[in-house]
């Protein structure tokens, strides 16, 4: 019998080690957050096996694959165990592994009411505990290695993701709001080295800023990934309200969880504002890091000329390209950024208004905190 266990049970287990075997593109997406990826297959490969698995047969398929495994499995093992195996023992034991990979795995019972023992070094995986992961801890075990499957792989954790942030009691919220380039973002990393673990970062677990040159410099997560860092991110919240940046329901192409836009919408909101000399500075600092950046800033600034009016198309760019930057930020702000800011902060009643030139700006927002906190 292969031991399974649910990602509830194996979750709070602090000695365990995660593998990932699926394909490095899949773990991309998104993985259990912890898990280590040592994929069976590569991209192309994996490419190869689900083309021969779709054209030809599933016979032809499993010779390529067990084929690649059989190149890849030194390397994989040493990845997993952190040391080579012995090659006449693994030899011995691979017919384990290709036997599996026939399906003979398939009819293997699973125990998910076994006790998790101490012991247990491992947990692996692949998209819905099946071949890979199935035929990979039937060969770990032969070879002494303490490991367990995770009950109904990836699909599985997701799942319990999408319930667990559909159902998740959010805390009440301390929102930040106003206009591009005051540092809200930076405020909360302000407030964070403070009060640890009182702070949620949306734009930082989007990857993304949350604005038509958002992901200038960044590489935007996918929805599965981000919800699965926001909800380890909830864990890892201090009880109590959260500080976070004020955003529309999406950040990039992802979207906030219903439940906890709710609470941002109802939260007390706190107005931070900024001279434009700081905004300006802010927001180069920010958009201009990465020595790309100018190329995809332009990429995007034929957007924004069309939306800020025709007598600007092509204007921006020639900015650009004249390193003009604080005439490009301040049209950018008075025909674009301020304008859809300032539609966005009349819905709200401000329970307090702060600027960044006050040096008691984190003072006075802890002591919102506290105040909401007694």
């Amino acid at each position: 019998m292969l031991p399974a266990f649910s990602f509830q049970s194996l979750k709070k287990r602090k000695n365990l080690r995660w593998i990932d075997l699926r394909s490095p593109s899949e773990y991309a997406v998104d993985h259990v957050p912890w898990a280590q990826n040592v994929p069976l297959f590569d991209d192309e490969q994996r490419a190869v096996v689900g083309t021969l698995y779709k054209q030809h047969s599933p016979g032809e398929a499993y010779l390529e694959g067990l084929k690649i495994i059989e190149q890849r499995l030194p390397d994989l093992l040493n990845q997993v165990l952190g040391q080579s195996i012995d090659n006449d023992l693994l030899k011995s034991n691979f017919d384990i592994l290709a036997h599996n990979l026939r399906g003979g795995v398939e009819s293997t019972p699973i125990d998910v009411n076994q006790a998790l023992t101490d012991d247990t070094e491992l947990v692996v995986y692949c998209w819905r505990g099946g071949m890979r992961s199935r035929s990979f801890v039937s060969l770990l075990i032969a070879l002494g290695i303490r490991a367990v499957l995770l009950e109904g792989g990836y699909k599985s954790y997701r799942q319990w993701v999408m319930d667990s942030l559909h159902a998740y009691p959010y805390p009440a919220a301390i929102v930040l709001r106003g206009r591009t380039g005051v540092g809200k973002t930076n405020l909360l990393a302000d407030i964070e080295a403070v009060v640890p673990n009182s702070t949620i970062c949306l734009e930082s677990l989007a990857n993304h800023r949350s604005s038509a040159l958002g992901a200038v410099g960044r590489c935007p997560v996918s929805q599965k990934r981000f919800e699965s860092m926001l909800l380890q991110r909830l864990f890892e919240l201090k009880d109590g309200p959260a500080f976070i940046e004020g955003e529309s329901r999406k950040v990039g192409d992802v979207v906030i969880p219903q439940g906890l836009f709710d609470k941002m919408t109802s939260g007390t909101q706190v107005k931070i504002a900024a001279s434009r000399p700081y905004r300006r500075q802010t927001l180069q600092e920010d958009y201009l890091a990465k020595p790309d950046a100018n190329q995809q800033i332009a990429a995007a600034l034929p957007f924004l000329e069309a939306r800020i009016g025709a007598k600007w198309v092509g204007e921006l760019q020639a900015l650009l390209a004249n390193e003009n930057h604080d005439a490009l930020v301040d049209v950018l702000l008075d025909h674009y950024y301020d304008p859809l800011y300032d539609r966005e902060d009349k819905k709200y009643h401000w329970d307090d208004e702060l600027h960044r030139d006050s040096a008691q700006i984190l003072e006075n927002l802890i002591t919102i905190y506290s105040r909401i906190t007694a």
